[in-house]
């Protein structure tokens, strides 16, 4: 009995571990409310496609002119990580839409993404005071074409996140039960009655 339930536990844990194998091997689509990997990595070969776009309009930004001009030293450091942060979410997206059901990988990008978005509102700032409200403007149209891959992603992040949280407490119940089987004392061997 104690096998089985090791056995029970180790295919839990090799099914948790390994998803992207089990998703492989089966062509069914992942738990109801959870985007297969084939639906989802479009939007995130998408999501690093756009980051790639926002580089060369990061590059036509000259915040050392700005800062000539007296502009905080804060916006040439901000264009910096923006052209970091953009190369980044590139690269993640990128290697993220090979094997999407990677939690921590996922959620690395969402913050990157938030943060490249913060740091653009603050440069858009920037360039209408500095450089030509135009340009802010076509910057900030750039930005919004990600939208509606950057909601889809967020919500197959939560999605993602509940599927994991419920195989862990699957997990946690299979363990449990088996410990309470592991524990139970055996019972004594009766000895035969003998007839006199």
């Amino acid at each position: 009995m104690h096998r089985a339930c090791a056995a029970a536990i180790f295919s839990v844990l090799v099914a948790v571990a390994q998803p992207s194998q089990a998703a492989t091997q089966q062509p069914a689509s992942g738990p109801p409310g959870l985007e297969a990997d084939w639906d989802i990595a479009p939007v995130l070969r998408e999501i690093g496609e756009h980051a790639g776009r926002l580089t060369p309009a990061l590059d036509r930004i000259d915040a050392r002119e700005w800062v000539d001009r007296g502009a905080s030293e804060t916006y040439a450091e901000q264009l910096q990580l923006c052209k970091e942060q953009a190369r980044a979410v590139a690269d993640t997206a990128r290697e993220l839409a090979r094997n999407p059901e990677q939690l921590a990988s996922s959620i690395d990008l969402f913050i990157r993404l938030q943060s490249l978005d913060v740091m653009l509102l603050s440069l858009e700032e920037g360039i209408r005071k500095y450089q030509a409200p135009a340009e802010a403007q076509a910057l900030a149209a750039l930005e919004a074409q990600n939208s509606a891959s950057r909601e889809r992603f967020q919500r197959y992040i939560v999605n993602l996140a509940s599927t994991r949280e419920q195989e862990l407490k699957v997990m946690d119940k299979e363990a449990q039960r088996c410990r309470g089987l592991m524990t139970v004392p055996a019972a004594a061997p009766t000895k035969p009655v003998r007839k006199k």
